[in-house]
């Protein structure tokens, strides 16, 4: 039989990561959520057929995982009411919520592992970066791994700071890819398209161009090259951004957001008495 999951907090990433579980055949009956919106337990229920309630304990018993998908600023309250058996494994996908701060509210003996997600997830293409300590046995990574696999790819990480760099990269990374889109439709826009006519080629070239780097091996630097024809127009416009100093601002981006994810982190640890050990 299949074990339980359980997902405290019912929001969009755990909407995509049940319907992930379904299509691979976890079964709903082996799912259940707390969500004390009556509102949203009632899409969940009609939607996934998920068990739904709105008391936490409730929800967690008999369960093998437990997927803590509250916002960071709702964690504190959501540890406070919860207790899990030992040897349970916990996922949390709330940013900033170190190890430290789970094993403190939930004990030692429950496996504990952080996870940064991305919103692609919601249709079963995102993809996830996960950190364990070292002493979390295989069976909590793998539970880890049916929940996250279901919506989409999934890396190991070596430490838990390396969240900062994933949030950075992916978990922020599909609002720097709108705002390229925004702005190349703004730009065709300037040149004198329609309105309709340069959104829709900004964004299917943008989402044919991350088809072809889904499909090739070829690393993509070289097939940047292949389309940059010497003396052409892709080339003329490729010029233009690195002069502009296209990447140092990329760099400049994703340092801001990892250092902001540094820092949210420190502040929770400090506001839970926690002392970050990795």
């Amino acid at each position: 039989m299949a074990e339980v999951v359980a997902f405290i907090g019912g929001g969009n990433m755990a909407a995509s990561l049940i319907s992930g579980l379904l299509a691979a055949g976890h079964p709903k009956d082996c799912i259940a959520v707390c969500e004390p919106s009556a509102q949203r337990a009632k899409y969940l229920r009609g939607q996934y057929g998920v068990r739904v309630g709105a008391t936490a304990q409730n929800i967690v018993e008999g369960a093998s995982t437990v997927v803590l998908a509250v916002k960071p600023q709702q964690m504190g309250e959501a540890l406070r009411h919860l207790r899990v058996d030992d040897g349970v494994t916990v996922l949390s996908i709330a940013a900033g919520v170190r190890l430290g701060v789970l094993r403190a509210a939930l004990g030692e003996q429950v496996h504990c592992v952080r996870t940064m997600p991305n919103t692609p997830a919601l249709y079963g293409c995102g993809i996830s970066g996960l950190y364990a300590g070292p002493e979390t046995p295989a069976i909590a990574r793998q539970r880890a791994e049916t929940v996250l696999k279901a919506a989409g790819e999934i890396v190991w990480l070596e430490s838990e700071r390396d969240l900062d760099a994933v949030t950075a990269v992916s978990g922020s990374g599909p609002a720097y890819f709108f705002l390229l889109v925004e702005a190349m439709r703004e730009a065709g826009q300037e040149l004198g398209l329609s309105t309709e006519i340069s959104a829709k080629l900004a964004a299917q070239t943008c989402v044919g161009a991350a088809r072809m780097i889904e499909k090739s091996s070829e690393d993509i630097a070289a097939m940047r090259a292949n389309v940059t024809s010497k003396g052409g127009t892709t080339e003329a416009a490729i010029a233009s951004l690195e002069n502009a100093g296209w990447r140092p601002i990329i760099s400049s981006a994703l340092s801001a957001a990892a250092h902001r994810s540094a820092e949210l982190g420190d502040a929770f640890d400090a506001a839970s008495g926690n002392t970050p050990s990795d």
